[in-house]
């Protein structure tokens, strides 16, 4: 009786994975990703050995969700950290050897040498005309280069080129024909009887390249025009001459803890620095306090059951969190306006004042407040209500019975019962405002700007979006110092987040 041939195809399987997958590493590895390919290695063995024995089945179910957690929550986040230790910004994007090797490619053309060309068919090969730009004897000197091959790719010597003997060889090509042969054109090297060799420089042009920079032994460059040797800084991350003259690009460096140090030592950093997070703070707490006081109020009177159409105005009070919260913002953006906006037209009608939303520190952050309670409320109604169905009625029947009021019966009872499977949520919400890029980037993007400042930096900024601002907008792209900062944001909200955890053990516990 013959064998199953199952087991083989599975160590086939596995054999071809192997492969790709040390195909795939060598790949990264030639691609200048070492760390990658070391991680790529480690993960995919692990996900052959785990899928190709027969000992390890309970592991196939876990190992999909951990790989995700390796690879989508802890990756980023360990990559975002190490970028917090470098100077990595739009000056200092590329490493010291790519750098080197673009300022290297750099080069001017001669343009008392450049000489015009034109280019002929003959079959399935090319004739390459060239003549100077001027011509010392009031005839244009023609030069021909022997025919060539331009699509099959240049050749790898020098071509002599070689003094024309009559007239030029059938009609020049026009300019998308040329075009269509850029790729042969620019593989060219052609050589004068002098020596000088010339390179595609322009469309209908070849000249000769002199380069801006000749390196030096030890890893400096020395540019041509004056002769000044720049040398690379390994702090700084600049190419630098003796009198401290710097080149661009940079190149990426390690500098410690210098973005962390900054936002503590460095005075013009650190003023807006300090007042961005305490309005931080300030505006996720207060945004928390009023959502709580108004949602918690208004699920209380919906609760009181001799209250016609509660249901009506339960609806109307949640649909601020039905519509979608970029929509809301925009349409508040529109009600603040100055001049053109309906609460200016109502303050002017009735108080004849038109506060500069906008334009003023301190009413921008009222604004602020007063949108994102309103998109806030509803959530703490919705929580709150769900948590009075679970209070004994017979407290409250036993309160009425004590002659309590409806105010002693919110704080005796209501509030000290729905205080502690609240606060973990509370918490959550102080989280996520503390994180409310949205708002802010859509009602005001952090502006009025403080004055005088090294970086740009709002009054009505949070860490957030000033972090947004340092990496992506006006700031030079200091993804490095961004780093720092959102890896400051994150251990913040993990405190959080573990005190969360803290919270909802206690009241497991509780119970």
């Amino acid at each position: 009786m013959r064998k199953p041939c199952l087991p083989w195809l599975g160590h086939v399987a596995a054999a071809l994975a192997s492969l790709a997958l040390l195909w795939l590493v060598f790949r990264l590895y030639l691609a200048g990703q070492p760390l990658v390919a070391a991680a790529m290695l480690v993960v995919g063995g692990i996900a052959i050995y785990l899928y190709s024995s027969a000992t390890t089945l309970a592991w196939r179910y876990l190992f999909p969700g951990v790989a995700g957690m390796l690879i989508f929550v802890a990756f980023p986040l360990l990559y975002t950290m190490q970028i917090g230790f470098t100077n990595y910004s739009s000056a200092n994007l590329l490493s010291f050897e790519r750098a080197r090797a673009y300022l290297l490619d750099q080069y001017e053309v001669d343009e008392d040498q450049a000489m015009p060309f034109t280019l002929h068919a003959e079959g399935t090969r090319f004739r390459l005309v060239l003549a100077p730009a001027t011509a010392a004897s009031g005839a244009a000197e023609h030069l021909i280069s022997p025919p060539l091959a331009l699509d099959a790719g240049a050749p790898g010597e020098p071509i002599v080129m070689q003094r024309l003997a009559g007239d030029p060889p059938g009609p020049a090509l026009g300019l998308r024909e040329v075009i269509a042969q850029r790729d042969a054109l620019m593989a060219l090297r052609l050589q004068r009887p002098d020596g000088q060799q010339l390179v595609y420089v322009g469309v209908r042009e070849f000249g000769q390249r002199m380069p801006l920079w000749e390196p030096q032994p030890d890893g400096g460059l020395r540019q041509m025009s004056s002769g000044t040797v720049y040398q690379p800084n390994r702090e700084t991350g600049f190419f630098e001459s003796a009198s401290g003259e710097r080149i661009q690009p940079g190149f990426k460096v390690g500098i410690g803890f210098k973005n962390y140090s900054r936002m503590l030592l460095d005075e013009d950093f650190r003023g807006p620095f300090v007042s961005i997070f305490i309005w931080t703070v300030v505006f996720s707490g207060l945004t928390v306090l009023f959502s709580t006081a108004i949602g918690m109020t208004l699920a209380v009177v919906l609760n009181w059951e001799a209250l016609r159409y509660r249901t009506l105005y339960r609806t109307l009070l949640f649909l601020p969190y039905a519509v979608p919260g970029f929509i809301s913002i925009l349409v508040f953006k529109g009600l603040f306006n100055q001049n053109f906006g309906e609460i200016n037209a109502i303050l002017d009608a009735l108080f004849g004042v038109r506060p500069a939303w906008f334009a003023d520190a301190f009413l921008a952050k009222v604004m602020i407040l007063i949108v994102n309670t309103w998109l806030g409320y509803p959530y703490i109604m919705v929580l709150c209500t769900g948590l009075l169905k679970a209070i004994p009625a017979d407290l409250y029947e036993a309160s009425a019975i004590a002659g309590a009021k409806p105010l002693t019966n919110f704080f005796k009872i209501t509030a000290p019962l729905i205080a502690r499977p609240l606060t973990p949520l509370l918490i959550s919400a102080f989280a996520f405002n503390f994180n409310n890029f949205v708002l802010i980037s859509l009602l005001t993007d952090g502006r009025p700007d403080y004055l005088n400042t090294k970086l740009p930096a709002g009054t009505n900024d949070i860490l957030l979006s000033y972090t947004y601002r340092i990496a992506f907008t006006d700031a030079g792209a200091n993804f490095g110092l961004a780093a720092a900062i959102s890896t400051l944001i994150f251990l913040i909200v993990a405190l959080m987040s573990l005190a969360n955890l803290k919270l909802i053990r206690m009241n497991e516990g509780a119970k």
